[in-house]
């Protein structure tokens, strides 16, 4: 096994080179742009709809006015997403085009706009059908995203603008420079659009999903399921964040196939699809990737050892809401030979008993999206409409992730148990007490006796919840010390324009393989960029005092 493991780690580069993939990074951090969007309209959603399992129903005046928010918010949900989609990969351009010659993002956008609505709607006498606008529409989204920033791209390297005089104001100056990239990118999807309509008879976002339908069947089979979401534990096992890789060319389906069933329930028919955001939130990756929401507990409540004692009951809360990096990196699980079995397989057996309760007692499949952050249990009986199916099945997912995780925890457990008792933990906690001290060097000391303006500090992680914790680390710290010292934490991607606000950024470890970009984007300002280890962060995050000595000592090295 640990031999099989260092194989693996030697793959790491070629992973990390999928996961900074720079369109599959556009869909990502066009989806992150717009969880507030699905999360809002899924909120009517559940005022609208959840009485009816407690026999109450709106009039249908009031269903109408309450379903309005959705229709106007999820029901353009894939024209927004040309549009962030589009933003990001024109960002991801910028950061390898000259600061004097970048390409206008918001230009991109709006050209992407028109472009998706050229392929996607169908006039009407009285004005246009708005049925390929929501998720029918996302692949589409995807394809306009990424071929929008290209033709922008292609005519700004190439100097195809139009260029106006030195005394024109720069803001009207960069609107003639847009109109020529955005008229050739309108003219693109219009003469494909005439084209593919005359030649298939139909829109073309309505032919994808048609020729995609089998792609979608076949991802919610037994093997499909498994694929997906045993690679996502597989990656992250490595140590990458799994879902940066696997959910961009996953996500149409997840969406779209809760709109589905989210119909068929309203019609009184089975929602029968599997694979959505909810599966892989609340029932795959129960308590985050590698379903470690029972391990966890294990380590709390069943461990001999200290040190797995100590990790579990420090890391039950956050796991329970889906965070579970202490856990991979504390623990550690991540490139651990001993739970590289258990932690890709008790995914893979989450989701097909899910599936085998939808397809064989009738349970409904997810019809609501909620926050990643919802309590695994809760998310999973409030996503599917409060169904006893899904009471019953949260319980047997608790007892098989038992099962699978509990002959792997012993080995562990005892392992470190008899380390302990031959005093090899008091030696590590000398050697991190020592480390803690030493965090404390001169160079720390006198950048923070130096500090005459607050320091700002900027944490990032895939989604914000990872970096929150060394974030809150360091506000406590350094009110705990007095110094004029703030943090926040963001999902990369989301910092570009916020660069120049921030004297130090730090990435979690999951994100270590996007120093390099960083360092890119930080030239220019004065600001520092660094990356942390999986043991390092969570010690900085257990620990105030060394996340404040940790950003003086980096801020103060050139």
């Amino acid at each position: 096994m640990n031999a099989l493991v260092s194989k693996i780690e030697k793959m790491k580069p070629t992973f990390e080179k999928i996961s900074n993939n720079p369109y599959l990074r556009a869909i990502r951090d066009g989806f992150i742009s717009l969880i507030p969007v699905i999360l809002f309209s899924s909120i009517f959603l559940l005022v609208a709809y959840v009485p009816n399992i407690f026999k109450f129903y709106w009039s249908s005046d009031v269903e109408a006015a309450i379903m309005k928010m959705y229709s106007y918010s999820m029901g353009i949900l894939g024209l927004l997403m040309s549009a962030t989609v589009a933003k990001s990969l024109t960002d991801n351009f910028n950061s390898k085009l000259p600061k004097t010659n970048q390409i206008n993002p918001l230009s991109t956008m709006i050209a992407a706009i028109i472009s998706f609505l050229l392929l996607s709607v169908d006039p009407l006498e009285n004005g246009f059908a708005s049925g390929y606008m929501g998720t029918k529409g996302l692949l589409t989204a995807f394809i306009v995203g990424f071929i929008v920033p290209n033709i922008y791209r292609f005519c700004i390297k190439n100097n195809i603008t139009v260029k106006m005089p030195e005394e024109v104001p720069g803001n009207i100056s960069q609107t003639f420079k847009d109109l020529i990239p955005m008229t050739l990118s309108a003219i693109f999807f219009w003469l494909f659009d005439l084209g593919f309509r005359s030649a298939v008879g139909t829109n073309f976002s309505e032919k994808i999903i048609e020729l995609f339908q089998p792609i979608f069947s076949a991802a919610d089979g037994y093997l499909g399921l498994a694929l997906i979401f045993g690679a996502m534990a597989f990656f992250w096992f490595v140590g990458i964040h799994g879902p940066l890789i696997v959910e961009p060319a996953v996500a149409a389906i997840y969406i779209t196939n809760v709109e589905v069933n989210l119909q068929l329930y309203q019609n009184g028919e089975h929602a029968n699809r599997i694979l959505s955001q909810g599966t892989q939130y609340f029932v795959a990756t129960l308590g985050g990737t590698g379903a470690t929401l029972v391990i966890t507990m294990m380590f709390a409540f069943l461990a001999k050892s200290k040190q797995l004692k100590t990790i579990g009951r420090a890391s039950s809360v956050p796991v329970l809401f889906g965070v579970n990096e202490p856990m991979l990196f504390g623990a550690p699980i991540v490139l651990n030979p001993i739970f590289f079995i258990p932690f890709i397989l008790a995914p893979i057996l989450n989701v097909w008993l899910f599936k085998f309760f939808v397809d064989t007692f009738g349970m409904n499949g997810f019809i609501y999206n909620l926050p990643w952050t919802t309590p695994g249990p809760l998310g999973l009986i409030m996503g599917t409409g409060f169904a006893i199916q899904a009471i019953i099945l949260m319980l047997l997912l608790l007892v098989v992730d038992f099962v699978v995780y509990f002959p792997f925890f012993k080995a562990y457990d005892n392992e470190l148990l008899e380390k302990e008792r031959n005093q090899e933990n008091e030696i590590i906690e000398e050697k991190r007490e020592e480390a803690a001290e030493q965090l404390v060097t001169k160079a720390a000391a006198e950048a923070i006796a130096e500090v005459k303006t607050e320091q700002k500090i900027l944490v990032l992680c895939a989604n914000g919840a990872t970096s929150a914790m060394l974030a809150n680390a360091i506000k406590k710290g350094a009110k705990a010390k007095n110094i004029a010292l703030d943090s926040t934490a963001m999902a990369y991607g989301q910092h570009k324009d916020l660069i120049g606000e921030f004297d130090l950024i730090i990435l979690a470890p999951q994100m270590a393989s996007m120093l390099n970009e960083l360092k890119e984007d930080v030239k220019g300002y004065q600001t520092k960029a660094v990356s942390t280890s999986g043991a390092e962060y969570v010690a900085l995050a257990r620990e105030p005092e060394q996340a404040v000595n940790f950003v003086f000592e980096t801020l103060a090295n050139d």
